[in-house]
């Protein structure tokens, strides 16, 4: 007869008062049960690995685990360290809940608006670089970028109307915009995360403008993270979006934007299968951003204002 299989133990930060030796290395553990699960490792010892998951410590026993691989990841060097690029890792940032989330993310996130809708957004860079999903500006070339702050008695709201778009991409669905107007201090940010890394089950949270409601959080789970839809590579999660979230961030629990938020599969009887983009893909477009830069002179780029009272501006 086999012995008994030692079940899992899912553990919580109390129950960890033993010494850990922390590492920054993400480690796949393939089980003898046929599953494999993927994480930052806490912990080796004889009789047991420590992972975690994001917001939960998983104690796999050492006989479970038929094979550990180290993973390479993305977030292994702060990016912030590089002048030349307009976004940041933070590979070290503590993992919260999602009510303390809100705290660390919200302000960062705004909402885009043109003269056909809105969308959502977010802050990459403390110049007033953001994020937004290409249809949602999709042939306007007058945009607005709302942002809220929390003061110490009131939330404050401001509108940008200088702002100008400098790279888009219609088959990525990402554009990058700049706020052009001057602010006291610098505008909040958000961290890119690795998509790679997420495992099923972990949960995520976005921050948006659904229907124009602006500041809503919703929370979901990741249902697969590598979901192919018409040839494209997407984050599908659980996580409720609308029309208006498009554009806006779906982050892990350690604030890091994880995908691009950008499209649902709706229907009656359908429900709970919405999609993002993942980071590696918004890296690729802003590390490429020569390739990628608009320009509203070219014949082909489909923008066309002209002048009406001191609206719009005539271009050639």
């Amino acid at each position: 007869m086999h012995p008994p299989r030692r079940r899992l133990q899912r553990l919580t930060w109390l129950t960890l008062l033993i010494p850990l030796t922390l590492q920054a290395e993400v480690v796949e553990l393939r089980l003898t049960q046929g599953a494999s699960v993927r994480g930052e490792l806490l912990q080796t010892r004889a009789e047991r690995t420590v992972i975690d998951l994001g917001f939960t410590l998983l104690s796999v026993p050492s006989e479970a685990i038929l094979e550990q691989r180290s993973i390479t990841t993305t977030t292994s060097t702060p990016v912030s360290a590089d002048p030349s690029r307009l976004y940041r890792l933070a590979p070290d940032q503590p993992p919260l809940s999602v009510r303390d989330n809100v705290a660390r993310c919200a302000e960062a996130v705004v909402q885009v608006r043109t003269a056909s809708g809105l969308g959502s957004g977010f802050f990459i860079h403390p110049d007033g670089y953001l994020v937004t999903n290409h249809h949602v500006i999709d042939g306007e070339y007058a945009l607005s970028v709302t942002l809220y702050q929390q003061g110490p008695q009131e939330l404050r709201k401001r509108r940008f109307e200088k702002v100008r778009i400098v790279a888009l991409d219609p088959e990525l669905d990402l554009a990058l915009l700049k706020v052009e107007e001057p602010i006291e201090g610098s505008f909040p940010t958000l961290p890119l995360g690795d998509a790679g890394a997420l495992v099923q089950g972990e949960t995520v949270f976005s921050i948006g403008s659904p229907l124009g409601f602006d500041r809503t959080i919703s929370q979901g789970i990741v249902s697969l993270r590598n979901r192919v839809v018409d040839g494209k590579l997407y984050i599908q999660s659980t996580t409720p979006i609308n029309s208006g979230n498009s554009g806006g961030p779906l982050l892990d629990l350690r604030g890091r934007v994880v995908g691009v938020t950008n499209m649902k599969i709706g229907a009656v009887g359908i429900e709970g299968l919405n999609f993002a983009i993942p980071s590696q893909r918004l890296r690729l477009f802003l590390d490429n951003l020569d390739a990628f830069a608009f320009d509203p002179t070219h014949p082909n780029s489909g923008y066309r204002y002209y002048t009406t009272g001191t609206h719009g501006e005539k271009l050639p």
